[in-house]
């Protein structure tokens, strides 16, 4: 299987410049970067789902309690077996052919039957509790990734002067911290994409699958072919807001609506900065350009810059939903909901539903003597004009 790998997956020609081999990277007394490293982040990616499911249970969900996280109450499905069938084997939103023949099967009216699927489809989104939890353990991890990286770099020159990553290149020994980083990083996305399935599905899951895949094999290939030092550029870049963006979800699912909006404004001037003006002016433009003074192109340089650029057509992407809440914030004053990643992928007829059923008790009150008084008075004004009606004919009787 080894000798498979080397024949076709390591060809020294898919990851290396030209005329560089796997052996002349190879440092005495340094550490540099070897393929197999990689598959250490399997076994730490399940490492990161146990510790996740640890941290939710024992650190997130009391906490939630403590600032006050409130889950919705929501009307249960009454057990129909059929319409409980049709709902997990075909879809949860049937057709109008599809509610009348169900309809006749279960004896129930189409009213019923809709009715019965929208109580049903809430029973299955998730709670506030649990995106709380899902956000606060990617707040923990982003916040010490950025922090560590952040102090393993400041003193590096790469971090100044970005023609730095490339002087020497590939013959670059790669530090244990930066190694612990990639490592670190590649099993945590690692983790992510796995549990996809089970974790809150939002509106921009696709984007969110797309990103993490780039994201696991720019990480990996970066590693191969030693471009360590501007991939922990890459990686800090991203981290630098992504704590910002769940601190602020946390805050939203616990109603400090304040504290959410001051957050999330921060992050997205932090956002916008790093990823509309930094990644691409910086580090896209030394992968892309500066690169090509210290070595020639090769399969790998056009590999890396590929998943750059789809990274950036992402960044485009959120950067565009961000702003339609920062026009939403400016003008109408406040941040209704997170456009980015924070809204499951819901119908609208959904929202509409939740919204009704949380109509405070006090408004369904008000609105009540509101036409309770709107009745008497009408009462009073039919028997006011009753009686000139009567007044008026008595002269005429006599």
């Amino acid at each position: 299987m080894e000798g498979l790998l080397d024949q076709w997956l390591w060809k020294e020609e898919y990851w290396l410049p030209p005329g560089v081999t796997w052996k002349d990277i190879e440092m005495e007394g340094d550490r540099y970067p070897l393929p197999r490293d990689l598959f250490y982040t399997l076994p730490l990616a399940l490492g990161f789902i146990v510790l996740r499911y640890v941290f939710e249970r024992v650190i997130a969900m009391p906490l939630s309690r403590q600032l006050g996280v409130r889950d919705r109450v929501r009307v249960r499905a009454l057990p129909v077996p059929k319409l409980e069938t049709f709902y997990k084997q075909n879809k949860q939103q049937p057709s109008q052919s599809e509610v009348l023949g169900l309809g006749k099967q279960c004896g129930l009216s189409q009213r019923q039957i809709e009715t019965w699927f929208r109580h049903r489809r809430n029973q299955d989104r998730p709670s506030n509790t649990k995106k709380f939890c899902e956000a606060s353990w990617r707040f923990v991890f982003y916040l010490i990734a950025f922090v560590a990286a952040l102090a393993s770099l400041i003193d590096t020159p790469w971090f100044w002067d970005h023609r730095e990553c490339w002087q020497g290149y590939p013959k670059q020994p790669v530090a244990e911290a930066h190694y612990w980083y990639y490592i670190t990083e590649l099993g945590f996305y690692w983790s992510l994409l796995l549990c996809v399935s089970v974790d809150v599905k939002r509106k921009d899951f696709k984007e969110q699958i797309i990103h993490h895949i780039a994201t696991i094999f720019l990480i990996g290939f970066s590693y191969c072919a030693n471009y360590v030092r501007v991939g922990t550029l890459v990686i800090l870049v991203h981290d630098s807001s992504d704590f910002l963006l769940e601190s602020a979800k946390m805050f939203n699912y616990a109603g400090w609506r304040k504290t959410c909006d001051t957050l999330f404004v921060i992050f997205a001037l932090v956002f916008l900065l790093t990823r509309l003006v930094v990644f691409p002016g910086r580090i896209v433009h030394s992968t892309l350009v500066v690169s090509l003074d210290f070595f020639q192109p090769f399969f790998g340089y056009y590999f890396f810059n590929a998943l750059l650029l789809v990274l950036q057509a992402l960044h485009i992407f959120w950067a565009w939903l961000i702003l339609r809440m920062v026009y939403k914030f400016v003008f109408m004053g406040k941040v209704e909901k997170d456009e980015r990643s924070d809204e499951e992928s819901e119908p609208e007829e959904e929202v509409e539903a939740e919204e009704e059923e949380e109509t405070s008790w006090e408004q369904r009150k008000g609105a009540l003597n509101s036409k309770l008084a709107s009745l008497a008075n009408n009462c009073v004004l039919n028997n006011l004009t009753n009686q000139r009606n009567m007044n008026s004919r008595l002269p005429k009787a006599r």
